[in-house]
């Protein structure tokens, strides 16, 4: 085996930090230890363990410095809590007006995903768990209804008017109907969720979408959930149900990127709006963990109604971590080095010393970012000292001097990998439009066209109930103001209702051009939306738009990074990047000049493709800038270990595709392999400067 700095040489840089994103949607967990934070698990259980005996529903405040690792900490949270409550995560809302629809929306998204070890969706498991404590408080003389109820979830499950009559009727018995919000059509639905051809249907009724009229008859159900009032409705069934089963954790992080009030601030008394209302209606088996940076806290907290305030009773402070647990971050990160080294060093956190952490950090406390960051420059010029040979100059640290950190290297090559990355999470998660409400979608426009610099961007163009589908801009170049409507909800009456508002528009003379960005249909020619359509899109100054699903992956990968930045979780070359910053570098990089959609509306230039019709080939050129950015944040590493991560970020993409990628980097002089005789696995590359 080779020795460890020999594993070193070869090895990528353990420490390399990520932006924080959506904690439910991380699969490649980073490394945890358990004495950080332990004591905020510790209270926050204990909040837990009460709303499972007395089911009341309870609020706490979970704060922390920037770095302190809130929302990795919400991450660890959810794994070691995960049998004992079903959690949520919901993303910032973008509108005050429907933050009660984007609430159901993102508890439904949650609960359709599985936990870790299980086959069954959060949601199906907590169907089976009401169904399970019904079974168990029913008497046994009732031992043919509880054999019927076992048959719910059945493999020879049969499904008959009479089957979903009985469920409704057992709901109804043992739940009542007292405060149900539509307790027939909300019961049949959630009986659609135990039916393997209706499971989706029913979902995505559940979470707001305005379902056309055939997708209401098979459900049986009259209209989709389509306001304010009917989500809040649903939202407090959830909570009765939750009464019979475990806990449920709605989780709101990254709060900086919410709805803002006309003075810029955050719209935080929205949200406690929300919270008072659930104490009011006195609803049950609700935890709501509200994550906050601590200034953040502090410059807002005063602008939320002192009753408001009162009901989130509960605090929670994430502190920085001791040397001690500094220490064991670091050989966390460490660990899989040494494992592949002989022999094994004798410090956990070699090359690095408990010396130099005394030294870096002289209180003996630090946040988790600042360790990391720490842990990622030193391992960084010892590897560097490595690859000269250990000549010197050595690495200051080696002999016990901690200089402040030099000015940190272009963020360029980090960004173009993080954005990779971060795209190919999105790929995987938004398979289609549909999965957005059309408020976000908006918001995600908009931050893109704040990103590329267009100017007098208003929110809500279109009046009413769809505003929030809406927004306008002055064109780049000209002085025509263009208005944006997009929405994809497959219903007709929606529809028709959000053209009758693009036809006041219009007829106000409101923007010289409006753009109508859907994919879904526009009906029939003889229903009023259509006509109403081709009287405003065809052959006029106004146009359709029909976006691709990879349009909405450039604008969510964005929107992931926007959040992160405003959150300063956005960390790239060892620094902080702020949302004026990561504009600056979307901009220069030309990133979103792929966007298909973007070049549709004309704000960024269509790009001059060649001829390549017919040719089945898979553009190569991302895995090749994948490689070339990887090199070039490492200065240099392992030819193997670039391979293995080029086919972790492309498994599509064969081992021989990849290696004569390389050699194209190699004789384009962007790239040297330093020991082209050696054996494979003891090949070493570097950047050509």
């Amino acid at each position: 085996m080779a020795t460890i700095d020999e594993v070193i040489k070869k090895s990528l840089n353990p420490f390399d930090n990520f932006a924080a994103g959506n904690f439910w949607k991380e699969h490649e967990l980073a490394p945890t230890v358990d004495s950080i934070h332990q004591e905020a698990l510790t209270q926050i259980k204990s909040v837990l363990d009460r709303i499972a005996q007395d089911h009341q529903t309870r609020t706490l405040i979970l704060y922390g410095d920037a770095g302190v690792g809130k929302t990795h900490f919400m991450g660890r949270l959810k794994r070691k809590l995960n049998n004992e409550a079903f959690f949520v995560y919901i993303e910032p809302f973008p509108q005050s007006d429907h933050i009660w629809r984007h609430i159901l929306r993102h508890t439904i998204d949650s609960l359709v995903n599985a936990p870790v070890g299980q086959t069954d969706s959060q949601l199906i498991l907590w169907i089976k768990s009401c169904l399970s404590t019904i079974r168990h408080d029913l008497q046994s003389e009732h031992q043919s209804l509880i054999d019927r109820i076992k048959g719910f979830f059945g493999k020879q499950k049969t499904d008959t008017k009479a089957d979903r009559k009985l469920f409704i009727d057992i709901l109804k018995k043992t739940i009542g109907t007292k405060e149900v919000y539509n307790a027939n059509e909300f019961f049949g639905v959630l009986y659609g969720l135990t039916n393997p051809e209706l499971n989706s249907l029913a979902c995505e009724w559940l979470k707001g979408d305005n379902l056309d009229d055939e997708s209401l008859k098979r459900l049986q159900v009259k209209q989709s959930i389509d306001s304010e009032d009917s989500a809040r409705g649903i939202l407090g069934n959830l909570s009765k149900i939750s009464g019979k089963t475990q806990p449920i954790v709605l989780c709101f992080d990254q709060l900086d990127n919410i709805a803002r009030l006309p003075d810029g601030s955050i719209d935080l008394q929205a949200l406690f709006n929300v919270n008072s209302t659930i104490y009011n209606g006195k609803w049950q088996g609700f935890l709501i963990i509200i994550s906050v940076r601590t200034s953040v806290w502090n410059e807002n907290y005063k602008r939320i109604q002192p009753a408001d305030l009162d009901r989130a009773s509960e605090k929670v402070l994430l502190k920085r971590i001791t040397l001690e647990e500094a220490e064991a971050l670091l050989a966390s990160r460490l660990y899989q080095l040494y494992h592949q080294a002989s022999p094994v060093p004798n410090s956990s956190i070699y090359p690095l010393t408990t010396e130099v952490l005394v030294k870096a950090f002289p209180s003996r406390k630090a946040s988790p970012r600042s360790v990391l960051t720490l842990g990622k420059r030193l391992f960084q010029e010892y590897k560097e000292w490595l690859f000269r040979d250990k000549k010197d100059p050595k690495p200051l640290w080696l002999m016990g001097v901690i200089l402040p950190p030099p000015p940190p290297p272009p963020p360029d090559a980090e960004l173009k990998l993080l954005w990779q990355q971060e795209y190919k999470k999105v790929q995987g998660k938004i398979t289609k439009i549909t999965l957005l409400a059309a408020p976000e979608l908006i918001r995600m426009l908009q931050e893109a066209l704040e990103a590329l610099e267009v100017q007098a961007i208003k929110p809500k163009i279109l009046k009413g109930n769809y505003a929030s589908y809406s927004l306008s801009y002055q064109q780049p170049g000209k002085k025509e103001r263009v208005g944006v409507v997009w929405t994809e909800e497959p219903g007709m009456r929606p529809f028709f209702d959000v053209m009758n508002a693009c036809q006041r528009v219009v007829s106000n003379n409101l923007c010289h051009s409006l753009q109508l960005i859907r994919l879904a249909s526009v009906g029939q020619p003889n229903l009023a939306g259509n006509q109403i359509y081709k009287q405003i899109f065809t052959y006029t100054n106004h146009h359709h738009i029909k976006p691709s699903v990879a349009s909405v992956h450039y604008l969510a990968t964005y929107h992931n990074l926007v959040n992160s930045a405003l959150a300063q979780e956005l960390v790239l070359a060892d620094k902080t990047i702020n949302l004026q910053e990561l504009q600056s570098l979307i901009r220069k990089l030309k990133i979103l000049h792929n966007c298909t959609l973007l070049q549709d509306l004309g704000i960024v230039s269509k790009p001059e493709h060649d001829n390549g019709k017919g040719n089945d080939k898979p553009d190569l050129k991302p895995v090749k800038e994948y490689l070339l950015n990887l090199v070039t944040i490492q200065s240099f590493m392992g030819v193997i270990a670039l391979i293995n991560e080029a086919e972790r970020q492309f498994p599509t993409v064969q081992h021989s595709e990849i290696e004569q990628l390389i050699q194209q980097l190699c004789d384009e002089h962007t790239v040297k392999i330093i020991d082209p005789k050696a054996k494979l696995q003891d090949q070493l590359i570097r950047l050509v400067t």
